[in-house]
């Protein structure tokens, strides 16, 4: 994972969320606060999932909260939440979901390199169990970036 684009105020462990939107927003949030996305994109997320359904829940348990570039990414950025307690997006295999990893590319370029390299270091099991187990975004920084470091990431 591009520890660049990853701030330790990017990272929130267990929260809690009412459901998947809420959890979305929240996510979203952090790339709004940082100045990766503007507020239109969450809102271009939530609308895209109740219109083309859970796209985002990628595998079990994790989401990948997106949007197209145009709909108001800035530049390139990464959140991470857990949450407490797993909330549904009505994805028939992959519910419910415990982590979300937001992200934003600021053209169609970034956003398929962004998208590759979440992919690739979420694809490998113990990375997502060691993000449902931290206990601090600190924690989190240093394993993505010592695991980069180590070029543990590739699939």
């Amino acid at each position: 994972m591009q520890d660049r684009y990853l701030r330790e105020e990017n990272i929130r462990l267990n929260m809690q969320a009412r459901d998947w939107e809420d959890a979305v927003r929240q996510s979203g949030k952090l790339l709004v606060e940082a100045g990766y996305a503007g507020e239109e994109y969450v809102e271009a997320i939530i609308e895209m999932v109740k219109k083309d359904g859970p796209y985002i829940v990628i595998s079990q348990g994790l989401a990948l909260p997106h949007a197209r570039p145009e709909e108001g990414a800035r530049k390139e950025g990464i959140s991470i939440i857990t949450l407490k307690e797993p909330v549904y997006f009505g994805h028939p295999d992959n519910d419910p979901v415990d982590v979300l990893v937001a992200f934003t590319g600021s053209d169609g370029d970034s956003h398929l390199e962004m998208l590759q390299d979440l992919a690739g270091f979420l694809n490998r099991k113990e990375n997502l169990e060691f993000l449902r187990r931290a206990e601090s975004s600190l924690e989190v920084i240093d394993y993505i970036k010592n695991n980069r470091e180590k070029g543990v990431e590739a699939n």
